[in-house]
């Protein structure tokens, strides 16, 4: 029997081993810390407390997460390192009682090699070992030995296994399997805005979360000062991808849809299609700022001011000229308006000075306080309450002609306008795209707080003006901006990734595509692309790495049989096999295929519902499925997710969704003919 030590699985499995134990002593050495006598005040003690608990946090050891995936045997020293040419690569650093380093992060520069490193390019590295894990368990392991030219380079089985492993439950990081185009992106700077275009299954969500993580390591005082911010398309795709950025150490990243951004008022009505469309356009940004600096009335009359037993005079027209300065200077109205009187007091006290007075900053404080001077502000900048003014656009056809002309037509104009004027912000049933035009007015009125780096997830799905809500949160920061202009399927979906980063703020960002896919089977891939010359000429179609013979199954129902039973059977038949199940339709279809599952016994669940071993079966509509992922999925009628859509266009652009969200396996039911795209 070969000894332990001779055993090369043995001695990583023994590193393991060792490795968990110098966690649960780094995490016992954060618990046992004392800080009573530490902090001088209970503010600071409270926030000390906080940083504590999210280190212990972020130390814990997750038993069915391999604590590393990876080794990196280098040719030659690294750095100033002296402990040796190995490192273990994994989620987090683990460090033993010595400070030696155990498990090294993934972000950290020494790691890079076992994403980029290749027989052409070796790296330095002699070796890279990948690591096989069944549950916790370490299982198996294979070798690339880099610097050998007599060994011929292969596709790693491990990798293969890793990438295909079945689905159940939320995203999953991708640490373990990210290549090396995904890798550039993952690691390229904070300073810079980066869009990543990429088809379905080439990883782009994951690489735009991997980005945040590895910009969190790098960068981390920083962006804890300004915060990050992941933002997508609904709350069923946040809880999806919600696990993935705690799996990997980070725990204070937040997530936010565009609605949750500009939830000023609450939302109750809805708009058709060609309203929501002239609501989103970029030249209702224009419109709204006119509208806010029509409140501003040049004054008329001089300004008196009583200090004391004197009286000081400010006339018209130097109040004037200040108004128009400060109008000229096209700052916020608000912060305008906080500076006029300021503005106003300067004045009076160089007649002050002239008169042979010697006032401060008090006195001058004083005189901008003065009741007159307040009075003379309010009737010359008065106050702007957003919602009340985007109210007033939306009601009074006037107001809205007088601040939209030569910007919207009389047609635009009558789109927009509410049949029935709301009486009160509090009683108006705002829609969606109401409450982006009040963020608008919110941003004229007063700066918007601005993060250190936003990443924005299905992109293409952003009106002009919901991209300017997000630009506002990374004024002065960056962004990951990720989508598939085939998947836009709204009315105002993005046309060119050119003019949506222009509407987002971000015109000089580096534009990356992703055409290699690794989720989505390449049976599977090829046939939805045959809708792309259609919904989006020109783009590349997704080369998969994935063949998988018999990933999709085309079924008919013969005339006769029920569409409904037909569906469940194929959805029986998917749950034979070991992973999720996405049964997606047109949402018009979901009732009648709720009730059949429900009749034939079959358990589903609502999308951003955790699967679970006993209910694997989601029940999707057509209009939820972007960005979420299934083992298997089974498609009703895509005649019926085409016809569910105001145009055919948005309507097949909503059914490449659909097809191209199976990992392992499509079944595609139906009675009705289907697209011509798809049978040519």
């Amino acid at each position: 029997m070969t000894p332990a030590s001779d055993d090369p699985l043995a001695r990583e499995r023994a590193h393991l081993t060792a490795s968990r134990s110098a966690l649960r002593a780094m995490r016992a050495d954060v618990e046992s810390l004392d800080i009573t006598d530490v902090t001088a005040n209970w503010v600071n003690a409270a926030v000390l407390q906080r940083q504590i608990d999210d280190r212990i946090k972020a130390l814990a050891d997750l038993a069915h997460t391999p604590l590393f995936f990876g080794r990196l045997d280098y040719l030659h020293a690294v750095g100033d390192e002296d402990h040796g040419l190995r490192f273990y690569i994994g989620r987090r650093h683990v460090h033993d009682a010595d400070g030696d380093p155990m498990v090294i992060d993934w972000r950290a520069p020494v790691s890079q090699p076992f994403y980029r490193a290749s027989k052409k390019d070796p790296m330095d590295v002699g070796l890279r070992r990948r690591f096989g894990y069944t549950g916790g368990e370490l299982t198996a392991y294979e070798d690339e030995h880099l610097s050998d030219p007599a060994e011929a380079a292969q596709v790693s089985k491990l990798l293969q296994q890793e990438i295909e492993r079945p689905r159940v439950g939320p995203m999953r990081d991708i640490v373990a399997t990210i290549q090396p185009e995904q890798d550039e992106i993952v690691r390229s700077g904070l300073g810079g805005t980066v869009c990543v275009q990429g088809g379905p299954g080439t990883g782009k969500t994951a690489v735009g979360l991997h980005r945040v993580a590895y910009l969190l390591y790098a960068h981390r005082e920083r962006l804890a000062r300004t915060g990050t911010l992941v933002i997508g398309p609904n709350a069923s795709f946040l809880h999806y991808i919600e696990q993935v950025l705690p799996a990997l150490g980070e725990l204070e990243v937040k997530q936010a849809t565009v609605s949750d951004l500009v939830a000023h008022v609450e939302v109750r009505g809805t708009d058709e299609a060609g309203t929501a469309l002239v609501k989103g356009d970029a030249r209702m940004a224009e419109v709204l700022r006119r509208a806010v600096r029509s409140h501003v009335t040049p004054p008329t009359e001089a300004l008196m001011v009583v200090r004391g037993s004197r009286r000081w005079r400010v006339p018209a027209y130097e109040l004037a000229e200040m108004v128009e300065e400060l109008l000229a200077r096209d700052i916020r109205y608000g912060a305008a308006r906080d500076a006029l009187p300021q503005r106003i007091a300067h004045a009076v006290l160089v007649r002050m000075e002239q008169a042979g007075e010697a006032p401060d900053d008090r006195v001058q404080d004083a005189v901008a306080r003065n009741a007159a001077v307040k009075a003379a502000v309010k009737a010359v900048w008065p106050p702007v309450d957003p919602a009340k003014l985007v109210l007033r656009l939306l009601s009074d056809a006037e107001f809205l002609a007088e601040h939209a002309d030569g910007l919207l037509d009389e047609d635009e104009r009558k789109a927009i306008l509410w049949a029935k004027p709301a009486r009160s912000v509090k009683s108006a049933k705002w829609s969606a795209a109401d409450a982006v035009l009040i963020d608008e007015a919110h941003d004229l009125v007063a700066r918007t707080h601005s993060l250190g780096h936003v990443v924005l997830d299905e992109a293409q799905d952003l009106s002009p003006m919901q991209y300017r809500a997000v630009g506002r949160r990374c004024t002065t920061g960056s962004a990951t901006v990720l989508g598939d202009l085939a998947q836009g399927t709204t009315p105002w979906a993005t046309r060119s990734w050119g003019e949506a980063l222009a509407h987002l703020g971000k015109g000089d960002a580096v534009v990356e595509e992703l055409t290699a896919g690794f989720r989505v089977p390449r049976e599977v891939i090829a046939y939805a692309s045959r809708l792309l010359p259609d919904i989006a000429p020109g783009l590349a179609a997704v080369e998969s790495v994935r063949e998988s013979p018999g990933s999709l199954v085309v079924r008919r129902v013969a005339d006769g049989d029920s569409p409904d039973e037909a569906v469940v059977a194929a959805c029986v038949e998917s749950l034979a096999y070991e992973g999720s199940i996405g049964l997606i339709a047109a949402d018009a279809r979901i009732p009648a295929l709720a009730e059949a599952l429900t009749a034939a016994g079959v358990p589903y669940l609502d999308p951003g519902t955790e699967t679970t071993p006993e209910a694997r079966l989601t029940l999707v509509p057509a209009s939820l499925a972007k960005g979420l992922e299934y083992d298997y999925v089974v498609l009703d009628e895509p005649s019926a997710v085409v016809d569910g859509e105001p145009d055919e266009r948005t309507g097949l652009r909503r059914l490449y969704v659909a097809l191209t969200r199976a990992v392992s396996g499509l079944v595609v039911v139906h009675r009705a003919e289907l697209p011509g795209q798809l049978t040519a």
